[in-house]
């Protein structure tokens, strides 16, 4: 990549995040870790991030012989991990290697985070960390995965899931979702806002959000949600529902439900309330102290409304974000 990571450049209290390549590895998900956590930010004045590859071998032949990595790490360097990402490959019937599942339960044991992009699941689950856990992958390998790993709990329809400590993803364009999942929950909306601006990518989908569309691409252009979605995003603020996106759109209630289902595979209503809830998390970090004046500004109608968001989207209360995320912490 043109671009220069922040690898090799170390910051006392940074955040580790180590990716292990294992033989044939799939480059897009390496990329999508490496774009999200390694690359270093001077629009925002500071690293995110101390990142780093590592692989059992000094040569690592990636998915179908693509090319070749090698100068990497050794797994010596997960040990340190604060985020540790395993390997995702296609051959998912074919075992992973003893010393990487080894460096994946020492790092579970420590207390490290582990994510697992699309097959990525099938590495925690043979590590035996996914026991009795929620997870997902891709929907194209749900039944070999239940068949394999009968004691994880798999959601084979979601983008993403955050099981606390572990957290994984459907595969391709959901690795950056779940990374900018991540950048928001350690530094905030408004800084994943950033990344994802430079990703060029969406700042927000719920990893409660299917994995794949009825229909991609809309057929006719005029079918189009931008306009509307646009046209809502700069009066969140007003008392909008539904039926007022719907008549903003020209079509009734219930083509606008079919649209959103085939066009962001989410109800108008779900995609609403997370904008709103975004713009109270910017309003919050930005400085504003006052939850209902907050939650007045963000279209969330009350503080009680916007604290049970926030302990459900983030598992903390307003405050807590405020004081992790404020100003002061910028």
């Amino acid at each position: 990549m043109p671009q220069e990571s922040s690898h090799g450049v170390r910051s006392a209290g940074t955040h580790r995040v180590v990716v292990i390549v294992d033989a044939n590895s799939n480059p897009f998900e390496l990329g999508c870790a490496t774009e999200v956590f390694g690359l270093r930010r001077p629009e925002l004045g500071r690293d995110l991030y101390d990142f780093e590859l590592c692989s059992p071998e000094p040569r690592t032949l990636m998915r179908d012989g693509f090319f070749t990595l090698t100068g990497v790490a050794d797994l010596k360097a997960a040990e340190t991990a604060d985020t540790l990402i395993v390997p995702n490959r296609p051959d998912i019937e074919v075992p992973r290697r003893p010393a990487v599942l080894d460096a994946v339960r020492r790092a579970h044991a420590r207390g490290a985070r582990l994510v697992g992009f699309c097959s990525g699941a099938f590495t925690l689950a043979e590590a035996g960390v996914l026991d009795g856990r929620r997870a997902t992958a891709h929907w194209q390998w749900a039944d070999s995965f239940r068949a394999r790993f009968p004691s994880v709990h798999l959601e084979s329809d979601v983008l993403f899931v955050d099981d606390g400590d572990i957290l994984t993803a459907a595969g391709s364009a959901a690795a950056l979702d779940l990374g900018l999942h991540i950048v928001r929950h350690d530094h905030g909306a408004e800084v994943a806002n950033s990344v994802s601006r430079r990703l060029v990518f969406a700042a927000h989908r719920d990893g409660g959000q299917k994995q794949f569309v009825e229909r991609p691409m809309p057929d006719l252009p005029d079918e189009s949600l931008a306009p509307v979605l646009a046209w809502a995003q700069e009066r969140l603020d007003s008392p909008l529902t539904v039926a007022d996106l719907a008549t903003r759109a020209a079509v009734s209630p219930a083509t606008l439900h079919r649209r959103f289902r085939a066009q962001l595979g989410t109800t108008p209503l779900t995609w609403l309330t997370g904008e709103r809830f975004s713009l109270a998390c910017r309003l919050i970090e930005a400085g504003e102290s006052r939850l209902e004046m907050v939650a007045r500004r963000s279209g969330l109608g009350t503080a009680t409304h916007l604290r049970t968001l926030m302990r459900r989207e983030t598992g903390i209360t307003p405050s807590a974000y405020k004081r992790r995320f404020g100003p002061a912490m910028n």
